[in-house]
């Protein structure tokens, strides 16, 4: 995966995760908030429920002919009343003025043989509290009591308790949590599928670029190309201009070298054209050679840096895919014809079809030109050429029967200018330019023994996917 992709990916990953994380967290806390909205709505119903009893006593609540307080049951609506642990209770205290308590003076048949534990507390006549506490059998019950004056008793007051368990609200509370619960767990997944699809729909566009930006490194478009979105687009534009200048720059570096060479060729010609003639008569004997000498080293190293200069201008610019089997085909055929005489076999048939090389086609020429004809120059009467890939890495191999060369001067045939037989042909150039070509593509070459007997040159270079 690319830098870009891993980057994509990352983002993914994290605008995923802080969606979830904010997501479960407002799902949390509107789960919360809507229980305890709906705890405190219940619990004010009960309330009001027990309010509207304790009313209903209260307006029952009266004297006898004898002084006592009495309420007639057959007043009271509420079947519960007479239910025994039915839930539903009241009951009625007498509280005397020094503030002695006679509890149960009056009760509900629901409490049957209890009565309803309550502190003593100051009450205003009329004024009502709100306790919970413990009733029948050791339930929750949420208590109301007001206090009563009847009659003409000075130093006597009636407190009136109305009493409910909670149990039942409680229970319909935790009912409405457990249905809210799976309420919000389901549109917790729903939303998170579709932040899921969110996210993958936001991030396709990066899908795309990091697609567009294999094809440019692979070689396969010089530019960026496909559809956009318009936030993305300015990104594709400016990147597209960076290529683009990065060609310009790179044509431009390439017209002036060839004006150079074009330039210093010419007069070089003459010079060597001139000196290859008969010399007039009192001119030094050795001016021609000294003449020829210079200019042929002034050729190599036109040679030289021309094609150094080419490769560093070229150097790991994106979109540059070159297909090996065509050069080297091209090369053979090149190479038969200026060794005809020589009968030399040249076999490149083992060259799988797909391999490319990532970058310039001129360079790859050069480099395998160089090592086919030095191979063929040393050949008795065979030169291969392989290649093969391996890990992202293009090995080409060019072997000759030829007689090789021994491992201590091996090193040597690399540097510039070096020659171990004067009596074959060439500048001493081939290898010295194939290895800082190799080195500029980050690639390196290696003299090997040939499986034919004589030299093998092992060129390692980048491959193109």
């Amino acid at each position: 995966m690319t830098s870009l992709g891993r980057w994509a990916s990352s983002l993914r990953f994290r605008l995923l995760a802080a969606t979830l994380a904010a997501l479960a967290l407002a799902l949390l806390l509107a789960g919360v908030w809507l229980s305890g909205l709906f705890r405190e709505h219940v619990m004010r119903q009960f309330e009001a429920a027990l309010t509207l009893q304790l009313d209903q006593l209260t307006t029952q609540l009266e004297l006898d002919a004898s002084g006592q307080p009495v309420i007639d049951p057959q007043q009271l609506s509420d079947p519960r009343w007479r239910t025994p642990y039915s839930g539903l209770y009241w009951q009625l205290d007498q509280v005397s003025g020094d503030g002695a308590i006679r509890s149960g003076v009056l009760r509900s048949r629901s409490l049957w043989d209890t009565t309803l534990p309550l502190s003593a507390d100051a009450l205003a006549n009329g004024a009502v509290h709100m306790h919970e506490g413990s009733g029948p059998q050791g339930a929750a019950v949420l208590m109301l009591e007001r206090s009563v004056a009847l009659g003409e008793q000075p130093g006597v007051r009636w407190r009136l308790i109305v009493a409910a368990e909670t149990r039942p609200a409680l229970e319909a509370v935790d009912r409405f949590t457990g249905v809210l619960s799976i309420s919000l767990l389901v549109l917790g997944a729903l939303l998170a599928l579709a932040a899921v699809a969110q996210v993958a729909v936001g991030l396709s566009p990066l899908r795309g670029l990091q697609q567009a930006l294999v094809q440019v490194r692979e070689g396969r478009s010089a530019r960026l190309q496909g559809r956009f979105p318009s936030e993305v687009q300015p990104l594709i534009d400016d990147f597209n201009g960076v290529l683009d200048r990065n060609a310009e720059v790179v044509a431009r570096a390439r017209t002036q070298a060839g004006n150079l060479a074009h330039a210093l060729k010419t007069p070089l010609a003459v010079l060597q054209q001139a000196a290859a003639q008969t010399p007039p008569p009192g001119a030094a004997p050795d001016l021609a050679r000294l003449v020829q000498e210079q200019v042929a080293s002034a050729q190599r190293h036109i040679d030289w840096h021309l094609a150094h200069a080419r490769a560093a201008a070229a150097e790991r610019l994106p979109g540059q895919r070159t297909a090996v089997a065509p050069v080297v085909l091209g090369l053979v055929r090149v190479m038969q014809r200026v060794h005809a005489e020589r009968h030399i076999h040249i076999d490149a048939s083992g060259l799988p079809g797909t391999l490319a090389f990532a970058g310039e086609e001129q360079d790859l020429q050069e480099m395998l030109g160089n090592l086919i004809d030095n191979a063929c120059k040393w050949a008795r009467h065979t030169v291969v050429v392989s290649a093969s890939s391996v890990a992202g890495r293009l090995c080409l191999r060019v072997e000759d029967d030829g007689p090789g060369i021994d491992d201590q001067a091996r090193a040597a045939v690399l540097a510039r200018g070096a020659r171990l037989d004067q009596s074959v042909p060439g500048s001493g150039l081939g290898l010295a330019i194939v290895t800082d070509l190799a080195r500029l593509y980050g690639g390196d070459v290696r003299l090997e023994t040939a499986s034919l007997g004589g030299l093998g040159v092992a060129l390692s270079l980048p491959a193109a996917d």
